[in-house]
């Protein structure tokens, strides 16, 4: 192994222990870190949505971002870039988020959900592996979403200003925006804990490049798998963290925040592959590439946020498992309106994959 894959793995181990360790204080279970729960909740707190259960300012996202912006200064890699299809990105980030709240978690979360023995994130992992081999066939046929050009610095800030003014005013007001008072939205670590360990997150993350969308589209192009690491080391930390805090708990069902219906937890994560792979990261990546200055990362990231508030106004996000007032276990997943979502997510995919393909000549 490279000493590049060191570092991979060093930001990987710090990613599992700060979900450990921010569960442990108070987020909910297998959720130390979500980007797209996050984001879902966030949304929530500025009244996107009125799913009360799922309303919080999470400091976690916006230490990322931040974290992401400080190294990427530091380093001399900041660039302010923009123009590469804004308005598909957006879509697609759009498409991605409900893809991830069909399942109930982003890619981090699969990987955290399967370290606490939860089952159904192995149905997940396979329409994830498989949304990223469909994404990889449309790039080797030339797919391209176009280059980003230059722009000035302010536009690179876009997102970090943004998020650095929302938990400026979460500090100061926080009776300006909506907070849960059950469900997982009111499951939250001390804000300065869940701050400091983001920040540090979105430091070694910007330094690293890490991203298990990436990971996976390069082994499945390239063979090199060094991205993965990162996520193998994810896996191990939180994992030994679970078993010593006696957290983990091996099976399908009664799993925290979880279903078991699995050709939906396949489908929708076939969504967050595909998107993510168009779009050059998973929903990790994003926020990391917009701090560092990306506005299309950025505007992909707006589009999350609208895609938690469409799933969510709409019925479209899943359901928990659960056990009702009789005691009877009640399999969760998504409604009828959910599953006709996954079907035209997966369509507008198709769609955007053949448009962006070169023209051939004549």
């Amino acid at each position: 192994m490279k000493k590049v894959n060191w570092f991979v793995v060093l930001a990987g181990a710090a990613v599992g222990l700060a979900a450990v360790l921010l569960t442990f204080l108070g987020n909910p279970a297998n959720m130390g870190f979500c980007i797209a729960c996050f984001l879902r909740d966030i949304a929530g707190a500025c009244g996107l949505h009125s799913a009360a259960p799922v309303q919080y300012v999470r400091p976690e996202i916006i230490g990322l971002v931040l974290g992401a912006f400080v190294m990427s200064v530091a380093a001399k890699e900041f660039r302010a870039k923009a123009g590469s299809s804004p308005a598909v990105r957006f879509v697609l980030g759009a498409l991605v988020m409900i893809g991830a709240l069909v399942f109930l978690g982003c890619p981090l979360r699969m990987v955290l959900r399967l370290a606490g023995g939860d089952l159904n994130a192995l149905t997940a992992l396979l329409g994830f592996t498989a949304g990223i081999f469909i994404g990889t066939r449309f790039l080797n046929k030339g797919f391209s979403l176009r280059r980003a050009y230059d722009a000035c610095a302010a536009e690179g800030t876009v997102l970090t200003a943004v998020l650095t003014g929302l938990g400026v005013l979460f500090m100061l007001a926080p009776a300006l925006f909506k907070m849960s008072e059950k469900g997982p939205g009111s499951m939250h670590a001390p804000v300065l804990a869940s701050f400091g360990m983001a920040l540090i997150v979105g430091a070694l993350a910007q330094k690293s490049r890490l991203c298990m969308a990436g990971g996976i589209r390069d082994g499945i192009l390239f063979q090199d798998f060094k991205l993965l690491y990162g996520f193998i080391a994810i896996f191990a930390v939180t994992l030994a963290g679970n078993l010593i805090l006696g957290s983990f708990k091996l099976g399908f069902h009664s799993q925290p925040v979880s279903h078991s219906a699995h050709l939906w937890n396949f489908l929708g994560m076939v969504i967050v592959g595909w998107g993510s792979v168009l779009l050059g990261g998973c929903p990790l990546r994003q926020l990391i590439l917009a701090g560092s200055g990306n506005g299309d990362s950025a505007v992909t990231v707006f589009g999350m946020m609208a895609g938690a508030a469409i799933a969510h106004n709409f019925g479209l996000a899943g359901s928990a498992d659960s056990v009702n007032e009789a005691g009877q276990y009640v399999v969760g997943g998504i409604q009828t309106n959910g599953q006709m979502a996954v079907l035209i997510a997966l369509a507008a995919l198709l769609v955007i994959s053949l448009v962006h393909l070169p023209k051939k000549e004549h």
